[in-house]
């Protein structure tokens, strides 16, 4: 298995809050819940068991029939999976818990119990028709699972040089023009990959993009196999697959009736939030009025969208041929790519700043010609003030946008950034920093 962060998570919850709260890990399909879920049972626990609702066997099954008398349940649970418990040194893991939404209704009286410490995993378990007719139960200890972030990455490839990246951040000069081109390849190979871990165990394993890039097409085509079960119309699917494409024309927010081809409606509202619920996207939202307090002044009809994962962005960007080019990959690696591909940058950043555990806000407002705009790409709040970001990925003198927040909002401004692939500099108040440096810039503004 991978070393994952989320593995430090549950080690967290085990000492301090496994006796009061099951761990729920929550996040999209393919993040690698149940195998880090499994690593953790079985390095921390005497015995553990696992029960797969999207794969149970009938006899197992059964024995949630008796889950109101918790002595012949897990007795029954027992003999089934031929695995002996142990009070106080086992876990039983509920895989795919959205799929039994009893069962998770039960979680508050088997946590109660107190014999045994549980795991559970959902993928859209935020669906209300799965919990409609249920009591959510409030013993769960929430633990989002993102895709590999990109520390993850480099453990995984073997690649030692993100604590030689921060050293180089906290000197505050430039690396040099040779080291950055080389440092910024080896992000973008993160970019193409991505983190998912199926994907990433591909490129380990040395497969080639083409090779790669199906695996992450597998991916896309399990999201689209649950998209229709949830909205057999097909809207969501289109919702998800016109990402790219929208932030691809620089559109100041998503449209819905962009994606479906179709007058916006009611329903169509509901099964977007199906969309943000199933974690396979990121949501970040317009300020109408920046201030610290982000959300307060969050518009929730305008806003972006982005793919939880970039390396899955990447595959759905070229998704209109129907088979990948290496070609493609390679140019992306090159840095030769003859499109502006400042949204896959952008979409990079959104899903580091996500991964700090930072909500996504971004701010428009008219120029003076009262017809176009100027947009900030992202706001993080910090020491009490507001830091603007923007994403480019190479032109860095095109920064009209932020240095005119810069001249409007400045009494509320701790710091400025401009991220590309340029090395790092300064204009003025701007700071310019390679994109590579983004994550060590989120752990300074956070105090980390």
């Amino acid at each position: 298995m991978f070393k994952r962060k989320v593995y430090d998570a549950l080690t967290e919850w085990k000492e301090k809050y496994s006796g009061n709260y099951a761990a729920m890990l929550e996040g999209a399909r393919r993040v690698g819940k149940t195998t880090v879920a499994e690593e953790f049972a079985r390095n921390n626990f005497r015995s553990y068991i696992k029960v797969d609702f999207a794969n149970v066997e009938q006899e197992v099954l059964e024995a949630f029939d008796d889950i109101a008398s918790l002595d012949v349940f897990f007795l029954r649970l027992q003999t089934a999976t031929g695995v002996t418990l142990y009070p106080g040194e086992s876990v039983i893991i509920f895989d795919e818990i959205q799929k039994a939404p009893r069962v998770r209704q039960a979680i508050k009286y088997l946590v109660a119990d107190g014999r045994y410490s549980y795991i559970e995993t959902g993928s859209l378990i935020s669906i209300k028709k799965n919990v409609k007719d249920i009591v959510i139960p409030s013993e769960e200890h929430f633990i989002q699972v993102y895709p590999m972030d990109y520390e993850e990455f480099l453990w995984a490839t073997g690649n030692d040089t993100y604590n030689v990246l921060r050293q180089l951040y906290q000197t505050n000069k430039p690396v040099g023009d040779s080291l950055n081109r080389k440092l910024m390849r080896d992000f973008r190979i993160y970019m193409a990959v991505g983190g998912m871990p199926q994907a990433v165990e591909a490129y380990v394993n040395g497969k080639n993009f083409e090779q790669i890039d199906k695996v992450k097409r597998t991916i896309l085509k399990l999201y689209e196999e649950d998209f229709y079960k949830i909205d057999p119309s097909g809207r969501l699917s289109k919702m998800y697959n016109s990402i790219p494409n929208q932030l691809a024309a620089n559109k100041k927010r998503y449209v819905i009736s962009s994606a479906t081809g179709k007058r916006m409606t009611n329903k169509d509202k509901e099964i977007f939030s199906e969309l943000l619920d199933s974690k396979t996207v990121l949501i970040s939202y317009n300020v109408t009025d920046p201030d610290v307090s982000l959300g307060a002044t969050a518009d929730d009809e305008s806003y972006k969208v982005y793919l939880s994962d970039t390396g899955l962005f990447t595959t759905l960007l070229f998704n209109s041929v129907d088979k990948i080019h290496t070609k493609i990959y390679s140019k992306l690696l090159s840095d030769k790519l003859e499109a502006n591909l400042g949204y896959l940058y952008e979409n990079a950043a959104a899903q580091m700043i996500v991964a700090s555990g930072n909500r996504l806000f971004y701010h428009t407002w008219k120029k003076d010609d009262d017809v176009h705009f100027y947009e900030v790409d992202f706001l993080i709040a910090s020491n009490a003030k507001l830091v603007p970001m923007e994403i480019k990925s190479s032109n860095v003198n095109t920064h009209k946008s932020i240095s005119a927040f810069f001249k409007k909002y400045s009494k509320k401004v701790y710091r400025q950034y401009l991220f590309s692939q340029k090395d790092v500099g300064h204009m003025e108040q701007l700071i310019y920093k390679p994109i590579y440096m983004l994550p060590f810039v989120l752990e300074e503004l956070s105090g980390q």
